[in-house]
């Protein structure tokens, strides 16, 4: 297939869907992890297509909504430094922080601007000397690399004015800390294609030989996720757990050198605050010492006190798969999308927010 539309054919489906009814015939609880995965399952019904022997659960796949309040609540404490601005993409400014988040800051006076790229905040320091642009970046390793590569501009310019606070992380260690805290049982996981495309498929290996998981990197269409449920379904029913990819005119097991090697220039792994997670070692990244002038965290005083969650909010419990969405008490009636009490109805790829659009 070499279209969209044909990755999102009814009639292509059907054999797929017909095959995944004959082969799951003992239940098999699966983990979407990526966040677009979620977006896609509920706004094409795929869970009222699939067998009542199939369970579909999100995960930790939505990068602002496991952004831990307490770096919301330094992004927030930056965009309150005299002659600061800051720069980040647009689902990071309505994220509720401890106390305020970037759009009631904006609001109050503050600048704070919603950027397509980390390069127009390099754009911006460029054109204002005089102004101190701090480049929020939030994201896996998806988006991690374009960062790095700004910094290398940055650094190659030699601007002065430029700053990066880095949210980043990443994926597989942070799946074996779902798993430790054998909160949930599942039979496999369907991996994300954006970030598989530039890790490639070796670093989950240790979910199918220690762990005994199936795993299949999807893409994104209907068609895609129908396609990898099926390999999952089969995996499961051999019971011969392993790594497969799905979506191979995206991903390759080796992933994009180039990308890696970028960012390994720039960044170097951290101990990283999850929401609902905790904290995870070595699942951060970090601007490495030499690009120390241009990370925020060293150039500015950042401290913040403890942060807090919103009452009642469990977008914790959502992102470690303990409940849907619709089982918070919230959901829907305090907590909208327009009035989001918790990043997972912020954010696009937020299951909250999948959830409220297109209905369960």
């Amino acid at each position: 297939m070499k279209f969209i539309d044909e990755y999102r054919d009814g009639e292509k489906a059907r054999p797929i869907i017909e095959e995944i009814h004959r082969l799951a015939d003992r239940p098999v609880r699966l983990m979407e992890v990526c966040g677009t995965h979620t977006v896609s399952i509920a706004r094409y019904a795929l869970r009222k297509a699939l067998p009542e022997t199939i369970e579909l659960i999100s995960g930790p796949g939505c990068p602002v909504c496991v952004t831990s309040n307490r770096d919301l609540d330094k992004a927030i404490s930056l965009a309150r430094i005299p002659g600061a601005a800051v720069a980040t993409f647009g689902d990071m400014v309505r994220v509720p922080g401890s106390d305020s988040s970037l759009a009631l800051e904006r609001a109050s006076g503050r600048d704070v601007r919603v950027v397509y790229s980390p390069l127009d905040g390099l754009k911006i320091a460029e054109e204002k000397p005089h102004l101190k642009v701090i480049f929020l970046g939030v994201g896996f390793e998806t988006t991690a690399p374009t960062v790095a590569a700004t910094a290398l501009e940055a650094r190659n310019r030699g601007l002065k004015n430029f700053f990066i606070f880095s949210a980043h992380k990443t994926v597989p260690k942070a799946l074996k800390a779902l798993l430790d805290l054998g909160e949930i049982k599942l039979d496999g996981f369907l991996l994300p294609g954006h970030v598989s495309a530039i890790i490639g498929s070796r670093p989950y290996e240790f979910l199918a030989e220690q762990h005994g998981l199936a795993c299949v990197i999807s893409g994104f269409e209907p068609l895609d996720i129908l396609q990898s449920v099926l390999m999952l379904v089969r995996q499961a029913k051999s019971r011969r757990p392993r790594v497969e990819i799905q979506y191979k005119r995206g991903v390759k097991p080796e992933g994009n050198p180039k990308a890696l090697e970028v960012m390994d220039q720039a960044f170097e792994p951290a101990d990283v605050e999850w929401r609902g997670l905790g904290l995870i070692p070595g699942t951060g990244l970090t601007l490495r010492e030499e690009f120390g002038d241009l990370d925020a965290s060293r150039a500015f005083d950042i401290r913040v006190p403890l942060a807090k969650e919103n009452d009642g909010c469990r977008c914790g419990d959502v992102l470690r798969g303990l409940i849907r969405p619709e089982g918070c008490g919230l959901f829907a009636k305090v907590c909208t999308p327009e009035n989001p009490l918790g990043p997972c109805m912020v954010s696009f790829e937020g299951s909250c927010a999948a959830a409220y659009k297109y209905g369960s």
